[in-house]
């Protein structure tokens, strides 16, 4: 068999401290504990498939309680321009209203690290944005030298990373190196996803319609994976949430047709979404991923696909060298 192909799926693991500036927490109490309930039903998935994933989680997830978050902080802070995006003040004006289940996710850290074929990487400690002006290099060293350390406490080794809100910065690659990190995800060369920091509502639109419909080859080859300072894997396809039949069909299709595109030219595919995007509707996201990893399992066995986490994907390209 000849074909081959891979398959990598990364899920940026959150909770609140993704999405802190955008809602307002008391309303969200219910989609986040959805959003729990989920994490062991897609183990359960991706063992039954037998499917390698990326856990790019977020640090302060590691804390346990509000006495833990405050015991772990960093030396340098980012010092945002804008203050809204800082998670230590969002922390420090909330933790005595916020629901803890929103903000610590310690045991299920520890129920993906144990699961078979699944890799925990890191989102940075603090959901860090590593483009907005304030922002500096000793400040994203400090966030990655604390996540390391609460990761190591249980003995986890953290060698993949995915920028928050896909803000790659191409000059933090070697911060990225020095705290022993492998690989990066990085955004697809499409000029809509170009600026993540920017997200014009023209970026917004192409971004949606390209879920649906286009001509755009997601796949690459693994030759052509950049190693320069560390391993840049790019993001192949975001897969959004359950919507309505028709629109689900046309987006669940694309998926599946770019995926067996992969498989047949011996190309990478590269699937992502946050665990967080199924916690409206968790019935039918579980329903439309069981379909997605069926499909992979025909292209499995007709073209010899194989999954693969972020960090085994590193080996196989630094293979070729």
């Amino acid at each position: 068999m000849k074909n081959n192909g891979q398959l990598v799926i990364s899920l940026d693991f959150e909770l609140i401290w993704g999405v802190f500036d955008k809602v307002e927490h008391h309303e969200k109490l219910e989609y986040f504990e959805n959003t729990r309930k989920l994490i062991p039903e897609l183990l359960k998935l991706f063992n039954y498939h037998e499917i390698h994933s990326t856990w790019a989680t977020v640090g302060m997830l590691f804390n346990e309680s509000w006495e833990e978050w405050m015991e772990n902080l960093p030396q340098h802070f980012p010092k945002y321009t804008n203050q809204k995006l800082s998670a230590y003040n969002y922390g420090n004006e909330h933790r005595s209203s916020i629901n803890e289940k929103l903000c610590w996710a310690s045991e299920l850290i520890d129920l993906i690290a144990k699961s078979d074929n699944q890799e925990m990487a890191t989102h940075t400690y603090s959901h860090y944005y590593c483009l907005e002006d304030g922002q500096n290099r000793d400040s994203f060293a400090s966030d990655l030298q604390l996540v390391k350390k609460l990761a190591s406490k249980k003995g986890l080794g953290l060698k993949s990373l995915v920028f928050p809100r896909n803000q790659f910065n191409e000059s933090y690659k070697d911060i990225c190196a020095n705290h022993g990190i492998k690989t990066i995800r990085i955004n697809p060369e499409n000029w809509y996803w170009k600026n993540t920091q920017r997200d014009t509502l023209a970026d917004k639109i192409f971004r949606t319609g390209d879920a649906y419909i286009g001509l755009n080859d997601k796949s690459y080859n693994l030759g052509s994976i950049k190693v320069n300072q560390i391993v840049q894997q790019k993001a192949s396809r975001l897969l959004r949430p359950h919507e309505n039949n028709f629109k689900d069909s046309l987006r669940i299709n694309r998926i599946k047709n770019e995926m067996e595109f992969a498989a047949k030219n011996n190309k990478v595919y590269h699937l992502w979404w946050h665990p967080h995007n199924f916690g409206a509707d968790p019935e039918s996201n579980l329903k439309d991923l069981n379909t997605i990893l069926e499909h992979f399992a025909k292209c499995q066995d007709k073209y010899g696909m194989q999954s693969f986490t972020m960090d085994e994907l590193t080996d196989l390209r630094l293979n070729l060298q």
